[in-house]
């Protein structure tokens, strides 16, 4: 069974994107989800860093594919509601993910 978890921690590579933030910085982000939610794709990220930390981080950005120019294209969400229904998703998703209660 370990032989089994090595092999699988050998071979995830994260699905990394550089994002501009509002100062022109580039930031690396983790995804870590996507679903599909009201007719829309959304995706859920983290902040990427190569070290390994014990910490568990509760917050993620959720960003809404839409389309430019005939591409897709990441965006920000700028409802707050529509944020709040699809973290609730999201947050949902990541309980029976990884088998927590909710409370």
């Amino acid at each position: 069974m370990s032989e089994e978890l090595e092999m699988l921690d050998e071979e995830y590579t994260p699905e990394l994107i550089d994002l501009e933030d509002e100062d022109g910085n580039t930031v690396t982000f983790e995804i870590i989800d996507g679903m599909e939610f009201e007719g829309n794709n959304y995706y859920a990220l983290i902040p990427y860093s190569e070290e390994e930390s014990d910490e568990t981080e509760d917050e993620f950005v959720i960003l809404k594919e839409v389309m430019k120019d005939g591409e897709p294209f990441l965006a920000t969400i700028d409802s707050d509601e529509e944020n709040d229904r699809v973290g609730a998703a999201f947050l949902e998703r990541f309980s029976v993910i990884f088998g927590e209660e909710e409370e």
